[in-house]
């Protein structure tokens, strides 16, 4: 008789509730009534549980999501700490339960309930959650999870500024040089993040940080031993200064004889895709019509070699816009004086 009547199904909010209600006994680990077969009859669940959370928030092959049960999911889910219990029993899961408990995140944070992303106002409250997402750039087993979760979470600028403002961002130089590629790059990405999403936070943390964050980014990225770590930096060395947000700082960098130089090598280098980016960035140098005596006496000392340089700088694809931004470079080059003959003519 049993099987005639179905259970009836549980909603949004039921689920997060009983998710939460496992997440607490995962996190208590063994206590004296808790045997391992129950144990683990308690994380098998969890993991279905996880995995219906996400079905909800992603649909999945039979149904598209529902708003309005999306919305139930997302208040119950912020209403009390399970996201916290989340983030604190992932390392217990195994590995398809992490993705899905990620995706859960991610999808959670763009989540509107009346309007308003609730993931934000939690966060906001709970920010030390990011310092467990951040250090987990050092595990190999968590990096790719917590990153993952932590890129998702600074979409909400308060984060953002939070994880500019910490001792994190100086360990960035280091994570995007770690050994594990797979890990180097997430943390690459992470730091993209940070640095391109906000753009008046972003300008903000450049100004008062200025001194120390481009003398790392200068010796550990753009002298980096890594190929891949030089190019990916130059490239968001580009994006950075060319921001319209970031006009004091470009001045600033372009006024340094140290970044002129570093940019001098880069533009030396065999890589073509490198060549193309330190350009982008050098021609900053170039149009700078405030240009310091020792900036000057640079690029006239390297005149003939930097005019010969761009005779056969080519991209792969004719681009118009790159001719025409070289050809102002060679013409602003070209009519550089030494300063000596400028002050006494």
């Amino acid at each position: 008789m049993k099987g005639l009547f179905k259970s009836k199904p549980r909603t949004p909010a039921e689920v997060v509730r009983q998710t939460r209600d496992l997440l607490l006994y995962v996190q208590r680990g063994s206590t004296s009534d808790s045997r391992e077969s129950k144990r683990e009859e308690k994380v098998l669940e969890l993991r279905k549980n996880i995995r219906e959370l996400k079905s909800i928030l992603y649909g999945n092959s039979e149904s598209e999501p529902v708003a309005e049960a999306c919305a139930q999911l997302t208040q119950e889910f912020f209403k009390e700490n399970t996201l916290r219990l989340l983030i604190l029993c992932l390392p217990k899961l195994n590995l398809e339960a992490r993705k899905d408990a990620t995706q859960v995140v991610a999808n959670l944070q763009r989540q509107q309930v009346h309007s308003r992303l609730i993931a934000s106002d939690y966060l906001e409250a709970n920010i030390d959650l990011m310092d467990i997402l951040a250090e987990g750039y050092e595990d190999t087993d968590m990096a790719l999870h917590y990153g993952a979760m932590l890129r998702e979470c600074i979409r909400h600028q308060i984060v953002a500024r939070y994880v500019l403002e910490s001792k994190h961002m100086k360990k960035f130089f280091d994570y995007i040089q770690l050994p594990n590629f797979d890990i180097a790059a997430d943390a690459a990405a992470t730091f993209k993040e940070l640095l391109t999403r906000h753009k008046s936070t972003v300008a903000e943390f450049l100004s008062k940080n200025y001194g120390w964050f481009f003398a790392e980014y200068n010796s550990k990225l753009l002298e980096s031993a890594n190929y891949i770590t030089r190019r990916q930096a130059i490239k968001l060395l580009g994006d950075i200064l060319l921001d319209r947000s970031n006009s004091a700082t470009m001045t600033r960098y372009v006024s340094s004889r140290d970044n002129l130089r570093i940019l001098m090598n880069l533009l030396r280098e065999s890589s073509k895709s490198i060549q193309i980016e330190a350009f982008h960035v050098f021609k900053l140098f170039a149009a700078n019509q405030n240009k310091p005596p020792d900036i000057i006496s640079i690029l006239v000392a390297n005149k003939s070699k930097l005019i010969r340089l761009f005779a056969d700088f080519k991209t792969d694809k004719e681009d118009e816009e790159f001719e025409a931004d070289k050809a102002q470079v060679v013409k602003e080059i070209a009519s550089l004086e030494p300063v000596e003959s400028r002050d006494n003519p």
